[in-house]
């Protein structure tokens, strides 16, 4: 049986203000996720990330749809949907950033889930999870180390 739920949570030493920025602006999205990002940050919004090199060793551009915008803690997005249709429950993986204040840092949270909805053969839902999991546990660090360095520069402009 696959799992239908990818998560993982790490705790970073920056500000909620500073993580939030670091997870919904592109120009922040591309430091430490994918190679490009465009986003519109606003519930309905659409987006599309770009990986090379950093994800994969391919290129892919993966359009997103965002669902969820609550400022300085929760920021989700619908990806994996067949190019040209509308993301929806079944058709697409929801990507969720929760984020919680943990003394003077950030807990954050990162949790795909919808996998077993897919239509997708049981083999490439599996891999989906097994790839996505590593990806995950390569990025968040990223994101963190990121996170941190942008806290430590915001006092010096």
């Amino acid at each position: 049986m696959v799992d239908d739920r990818i998560e993982r949570e790490i705790l970073i030493d920056a500000p909620v203000e500073v993580v939030w920025e670091v997870v919904t602006r592109p120009e922040h999205v591309s430091k430490w996720w994918s190679d490009q990002a465009e986003i519109d940050v606003r519930p309905g919004g659409v987006g599309v990330l770009t990986f090379t090199l950093r994800a994969t060793h391919q290129r892919a551009t993966v359009p997103i749809a965002v669902e969820a915008l609550e400022p300085l803690h929760r920021f989700a997005f619908r990806w994996m949907h067949p190019a040209g249709v509308e993301a929806r429950p079944g058709n697409s993986v929801l990507v969720e950033f929760t984020l919680a204040p943990e003394g003077e840092g950030t807990r954050l949270r990162v949790a795909e889930s919808g996998i077993v909805a897919m239509e997708w053969p049981e083999e490439e839902k599996s891999s989906y999870v097994d790839s996505h999991g590593q990806g995950w546990d390569r990025h968040l660090p990223n994101l963190r180390d990121y996170a941190a360095r942008q806290a430590g520069n915001a006092g010096s402009h």
